[in-house]
């Protein structure tokens, strides 16, 4: 097995082990397959998760649950000032001011968020317990505050509406997720069909 760990990143780590889910599911994924599939000693893995397999179920459920606000749903790590891979950057980049519509804003992000996280619903659980803090869901809690306010919402309600829009989309998901297999589960098209007509009266009702 390889010694050569130059290529090893914290996101091919999180990508490799989110295909060992999606073919073996959670409780399949161990360090020392992670390893095999990586190409690598356990022990390298480590030397981006030190906490071991908690630190990288956290990981895991940040790069899940993170579309980002400017397009790429890729995630990070608990600390700011690191990007999608761990590495340092040289400072966080300021977001342009989105001037869209309030609602057109909220039904672009739940869109990619729910297409997110059926790409990796094999990792869905672990969302259930995890919520990490990430530059990321910094700038989603960012866009809709912005969002809500400009809908005219105040104070606690600003809050109330957020938890129910995220709350809305991740059980669309796993109700769609749990009953994929049965036989009359909607096709794909008719499933975004679904999702869109309860997100429009999710949003009225919350406005």
């Amino acid at each position: 097995m390889s010694r050569n760990y130059a290529g090893l990143s914290r996101e091919r780590i999180i990508v490799e082990a989110l295909h060992i889910i999606s073919g073996r599911g959670l409780g399949g994924l161990s360090m020392r397959r992670l390893g095999d599939a990586l190409e690598v000693e356990a022990m390298a893995i480590y030397h981006h998760f030190p906490l071991g397999k908690e630190q990288l179920f956290n990981a895991i459920a940040a790069y899940v649950a993170s579309p980002a606000p400017r397009g790429s749903a890729h995630a990070h790590e608990e600390t700011a000032g690191t990007d999608a891979t761990g590495d340092e950057q040289d400072g966080p980049e300021e977001e342009p001011v989105d001037t869209r519509p309030w609602d057109v804003r909220l039904t672009d992000w739940a869109h990619t968020h729910r297409a997110r996280m059926l790409a990796y619903s094999g990792a869905l659980s672990l969302l259930v317990h995890r919520a990490p803090r990430t530059p990321d869901s910094d700038a989603t809690r960012t866009l809709m505050h912005r969002a809500f306010t400009d809908a005219g919402l105040a104070g606690d309600d600003v809050d109330r509406a957020a938890d129910a829009l995220h709350s809305y989309c991740v059980g669309a998901v796993v109700h769609q997720v749990r009953h994929a297999d049965e036989e009359d589960a909607p096709d794909e098209a008719e499933a975004e069909a679904r999702f869109r007509f309860g997100l429009r009266a999710l949003l009225r009702g919350l406005t």
